[in-house]
């Protein structure tokens, strides 16, 4: 297991103050705010330690001000409901007393019914695509050092794009893409794990979807983006830590808001797991 998979795990493990109460911590680097999927993550694992029966469906989550990577990250869970198919609980993030995130999560147990679903894309495999490492060798001399630092740290997931734009000169194109994602090593079995890995990972590549029609550089400080709104649907189980593709859109931006949505499949064909987000493409003025 690679040693920045190992630092999200511990990062995921919340300290338990008090019933309802969990505290957790933030990476140790140079980032001016907290991840966006950090905290859905960590809501996620807050939310599932009050729950006794069942398993993560769906989330919703709004971001409602930067998180502060300096300062720890408060998680009050709310215990909704306990019904006899679905529970159901809300969390605050809470730093310097205020809310930073709001999370609704539903578990329910697992039930039989109809299934169908939609035919996963082709794609090419992602052992034939090249690593990020290999990616970003060709930018690396050209970029300032903070972001050749930023570019070379270790991550947690293995992201594998199949049709790549131009870091620094990209050109205008569809608003979709397909990236293979999987944690890099192996994994407890534990399904909420999973899920809260797949929460994390979900945010690192969707909203920049919604960049392509406009042909925005990595390096372009001319837009400011963020995340406003996030919702998360699992269909079936799965691991985080076994190839997965992730089929992302941009349907439509208007209104500084930009929106976009995204299925995972397993490499077999399974629809796993159906994400939306709504996030801020702000001309700077």
């Amino acid at each position: 297991m690679s040693k920045a998979l190992d630092d999200l795990l511990a990062l995921l493990d919340l300290e338990e103050l008090e019933i309802n109460l969990f505290r957790g911590t933030s990476p140790k680097d140079e980032r001016q705010r907290v991840f966006g999927g950090q905290v859905a993550g960590q809501a996620v694992v807050a939310a599932a330690r009050t729950v006794e029966k069942g398993t993560l469906h769906s989330l919703h989550a709004y971001f409602l001000l930067p998180g502060d990577p300096t300062t720890p990250i408060l998680y009050q869970v709310d215990r909704i409901r306990d019904g006899r198919s679905f529970t159901t609980r809300r969390v605050v993030a809470i730093q310097h007393g205020r809310a930073i995130f709001h999370l609704s999560a539903s578990f329910q147990p697992e039930e039989d019914g109809p299934e169908h679903q939609i035919e996963m894309p082709e794609a090419p495999n992602p052992e034939d695509l090249p690593t990020w490492e290999e990616r970003i060798e060709p930018y690396l001399a050209k970029v300032s050092a903070p972001l050749r630092k930023w570019l070379q740290r270790e991550r947690p997931f293995d992201l594998r794009s199949v049709d790549p734009a131009d870091f620094l000169e990209p050109v205008e194109r569809p608003p979709h893409k397909l990236v293979w994602v999987r944690a890099r090593g192996r994994l407890p079995d534990t399904l909420i794990l999973h899920q809260c890995l797949v929460a994390y990972a979900s945010d690192i590549t969707l909203l920049d979807t919604a960049t392509r029609p406009h042909a925005i550089s990595i390096q372009d400080d001319k837009f400011q983006m963020a995340s406003l709104d996030h919702a998360m649907w699992f269909h079936r189980p799965f691991r985080a830590d076994d190839w997965l593709l992730y089929v992302q859109e941009s349907p439509t931006a208007a209104g500084a808001r930009a929106f976009t949505r995204g299925d995972l499949f397993t490499r077999d064909g399974k629809l796993v797991v159906s994400v939306t987000q709504e996030g801020l493409m702000r001309p700077r003025r």
